[in-house]
């Protein structure tokens, strides 16, 4: 079941993009009197799924779920379509159209990807309002868990106080991508500030390491219930512990080193039940345990306990505008960062570059509509930003030569765009292979 929600969510993301982005090409070239022959959701490679004519338009679905595509009267494309190509060019032709027009139908598919963002940013702030702990809440600091960072110079107990410059005012879900892409990060720890440098390839060690944040919020050591195998049966649930041995466990990273020296012991716990302290004996198992499960805390307990302190803000419809916009802005910034990195050899970024796999386990096992319009909208930014990579076969890559047909006013030859379009078309599949490669690479050696 878990795999079929995935399943899910993955095809109507994917659907969701194709089809807009094909409809920003398709809408400009209706506009423009230019025939379109074809309008495909996925590729019909032999055969469709579904196909219907309305219009001197075939309208379909395709059985290789890879992308989609319009095929436009008149253009040198994937299809390839030579024997049309070598007919006179007739007025409802893509090459028959002045260079400015030909210029907003290429474009048309990315420009609706980079709107269709912002518009679900703006659409989350107005929905969800935005949900984070300051981040001069955060008095114990953050977990760090993940072997790369500890690596790097970073120990949990340290309050990240800025990135490169930045300061950093809240605790959120942005703050790993943040810290992944950082060169400099000034922290704080024991009242002391100090700034880490950033490995070069810290990327790629993210790549050879767990899969765990980077950061995250510190685990309370708060008592769910006892197993029916523990000897601690004085234990109850919601008792909060306060210290173990004499020394303080207010969270789980603290415990787990208390508890790993004094295994097969008995030792004194402090916890707070009722607003109250009390002192009680507890058991240690030989794997340095207590048989306990740990309680989910709901938002308003971990406040009122003194954890966290969750700030809500909700957004008018005026004011969802601005913090969509800057949300999708540090997106798009963000997503501009990573493909320098990747592009960057000695970075040994592009190792973590993925495919169809890496994009299908982004997301969650359970439905969430904000967590899957969140991926979307990063989905949608990167489908725009890759699609106007210079590269021909893709709609930068006609940008390109449209430019340059424009500022000199000189049209490059049919047969030149013949051999472009096959020369960007083995290097996307090339691109495309490297990346679902990666996938299988890292599904055999387990990274």
């Amino acid at each position: 079941m878990e795999i079929a929600i995935k399943l899910g969510q993955f095809l109507l993301s994917l659907s969701l993009l194709i089809v807009l982005h094909e409809l920003g090409h398709f809408i400009p070239a209706k506009l423009f009197k230019t025939r379109v022959e074809k309008f495909y959701l996925f590729f019909d490679i032999k055969y469709s799924l579904f196909k219907k004519k309305i219009g001197g338009t075939e309208y379909g679905i395709g059985w290789l779920p890879l992308g989609g595509y319009v095929k436009i009267s008149g253009m040198i494309d994937e299809s390839m379509d030579k024997e049309q190509m070598a007919l006179p060019p007739q007025p409802w032709e893509f090459r028959s159209k002045p260079a400015w027009q030909r210029l907003i139908i290429m474009l048309g598919g990315v420009t609706v990807n980079f709107l269709l963002a912002f518009v679900i940013y703006i659409g989350m702030a107005f929905a969800y309002g935005d949900i984070f702990i300051a981040n001069a809440d955060l008095k114990d600091g953050l977990a760090i868990e993940n072997p790369a960072m500890q690596k790097a110079g970073f120990k949990t107990g340290d309050k990240i106080l800025s990135i490169d410059g930045a300061t950093i005012e809240k605790f959120d879900n942005e703050i790993n991508a943040k810290v992944a892409m950082a060169k400099d990060v000034l922290i704080e720890r024991n009242g002391a500030q100090q700034s880490i440098k950033m490995p070069h390839d810290f990327i790629d060690q993210l790549t050879k390491s767990e899969k765990i944040p980077l950061v995250s919020l510190r685990i309370p050591f708060v008592v769910s219930s006892a197993s029916s195998e523990s000897f601690n049966k004085n234990l109850i649930a919601k008792d909060q512990f306060v210290s173990l041995n004499g020394q303080p466990t207010k969270y789980l990273d603290e415990a787990n080193l208390v508890l790993q020296n004094n295994k097969n012991k008995t030792i004194t716990a402090v916890v707070l039940r009722n607003g109250q302290e009390v002192s009680l004996p507890v058991v240690v198992t030989n794997d340095g345990k207590l048989g306990i499960r740990l309680g989910r805390l709901t938002i308003p307990e971990l406040d009122k306990m003194g954890y966290y302190k969750v700030s809500q803000v909700e957004y008018g419809f005026f004011e969802s505008f601005p913090k969509g916009i800057e949300r999708g802005k540090d997106q798009l910034v963000g997503y501009g960062k990573q493909l320098k990195m990747i592009f960057s050899p000695s970075t040994g970024a592009y190792k973590g570059v993925g495919g169809f796999k890496a994009i299908f386990d982004v997301f969650p096992s359970s439905w969430s509509w904000e967590v899957f319009w969140s991926i979307t909208a990063l989905l949608s930014i990167m489908l725009g930003v890759m699609n106007l990579l210079p590269i021909p076969a893709l709609d930068g890559g006609h940008v390109m030569f449209l430019l340059f047909e424009i500022i000199t006013r000189r049209k490059p030859s049919d047969k030149f765009m013949e051999y472009a379009q096959m020369t960007g078309f083995i290097l996307l599949i090339t691109l495309v292979l490297f990346a679902n490669g990666n996938d299988i690479y890292k599904a055999i050696v387990g990274k």
